[in-house]
């Protein structure tokens, strides 16, 4: 039997964030997961925006150095609110950040992956293994005793779900979930377009939902964006299925041509919009982060950075007590470090969610009178952007 400190189950972002975190604090880690190691070629098309205390987390475990060269920064936010169909512009507000340097930056997926993997390959505390499943778990008082799909066995202080929205830890410690669905599914691609975005993501209210665009760096000598396009279950399956020529059209027009002509590059990859959330973070020896623990729409970048606030809360708690590490005392804290802002995060999503996609009239004139109000008047400003980067 393989004994290890910590096993991580899940090799997305922030499973490998975690684990990179946990091995610097000493802790001999293990990670698993069931799919292929990432290579870095490109495979997965998407990028990640890292706002800034996502940032500030991966340079104090000395990861931002190395992947900052594959960041853009996003400088601004900028909403638009329209009406009609095609839609146009009503009304719009940039936003800009407190103090000197960007918002976040956008990074590759895939990329940031293989950088990660490269990170904890060299450290001698550290294990991948990647084409391999959890198939059970059984908590003791001291360890969890963890079976594998190979039939290994692997006991550990401490088991992290971060093996997504179907956790099988999750599962496996019958912990239950509630789903919210809202009959919308999330468009994500890249395009190329004619004016340049300069470093500013760009969010477009519409009946349907949000159509967000993330500076990307250029594309074949042309500027490039990641798109995230929320849009009800019919339209969005129409949309998916479109020849290239006519799905960038289509963009182009629900983007009101904010950046000119949108031109569709690579892929197209589709998703359920839903609020998910775990009905507790923690059982015997398990601690749930991620999408294993909340799921969020694709609105402001929370995601991701929720995940990497749970990251965060931890390892701080790991590193402030090793001998405690997968204790009832270290998990009950993190259940109280981590409940109340997943819980209060996810409420004001869901409710933006409802508002940004309504097509009605008075939703609509109450949405745009109220981004005037948050914009226009600076207390409330500066309250809304704490609250959006993690405040």
């Amino acid at each position: 039997m393989h004994r290890c400190d910590i096993l991580i189950a899940g090799g997305g972002l922030a499973g490998l964030i975690a684990a990179v975190a946990l091995t610097q604090q000493g802790f001999d880690v293990t990670l698993i997961d069931p799919g292929p190691r990432p290579t870095g070629a490109c495979k997965d098309t998407r990028s990640t925006a890292y706002l800034r205390p996502a940032r500030d987390l991966l340079g104090r475990i000395g990861l931002w150095d190395q992947l900052a060269p594959l960041a853009t920064p996003l400088a601004q936010l900028r909403i638009i609110d329209t009406a009609g169909d095609p839609p146009h512009p009503v009304d719009s507000r940039n936003f800009l950040p407190e103090g000197s340097g960007p918002f976040g930056w956008n990074l590759p997926n895939d990329a940031t992956r293989a950088a990660l993997c490269q990170v904890l390959e060299t450290a001698p505390n550290a294990t991948l293994r990647f084409g391999t499943e959890l198939t059970g778990l059984l908590a003791r008082d001291a360890s969890a005793h963890v079976t594998l799909g190979s039939e290994d066995r692997i006991e550990a202080r401490l088991v992290i779900g971060a093996d997504g929205h179907a956790s099988t830890v999750r599962q496996a410690c019958e912990i239950d979930v509630t789903t919210t669905r809202y009959g919308q599914k999330a468009l994500a691609f890249e395009v190329t377009h004619d004016v340049p975005h300069g470093d500013i993501s760009t969010e477009i209210y519409a009946s349907g939902g949000a159509f967000t665009l993330v500076p990307l760096p250029d594309r074949d000598g042309r500027p490039s964006s990641a798109v995230v396009w929320m849009e009800d279950d019919p339209r969005a399956l129409d949309l998916a299925a479109r020849p290239t020529d006519a799905f960038s059209a289509a963009a182009t027009a629900r983007s009101t041509s904010a950046l000119g002509n949108l031109r569709l590059h690579g892929e197209r990859a589709i998703f359920p919009v839903i609020s998910q959330r775990s009905k507790r973070l923690t059982a015997r020896r398990v601690a749930l982060i991620a999408e294993a623990a909340h799921v969020l729409p694709p609105i402001g970048a929370q995601g991701l950075n929720s995940s990497l606030a749970d990251v965060a809360a931890l390892v701080d708690l790991a590193a402030s007590d090793p001998t405690a590490l997968g204790s009832d005392k270290m998990l009950a804290s993190y259940e109280h470090a981590r409940s109340f802002d997943i819980c209060a995060r996810m409420a004001a999503i869901d409710a933006y969610n409802r508002v940004c996609r309504s097509g009605a009239g008075w939703v609509r004139r109450v949405r745009v009178e109220g981004l005037r109000f948050v914009h226009d008047l600076e207390p409330v400003r500066r309250a809304v952007i704490r609250a959006g980067l993690g405040g």
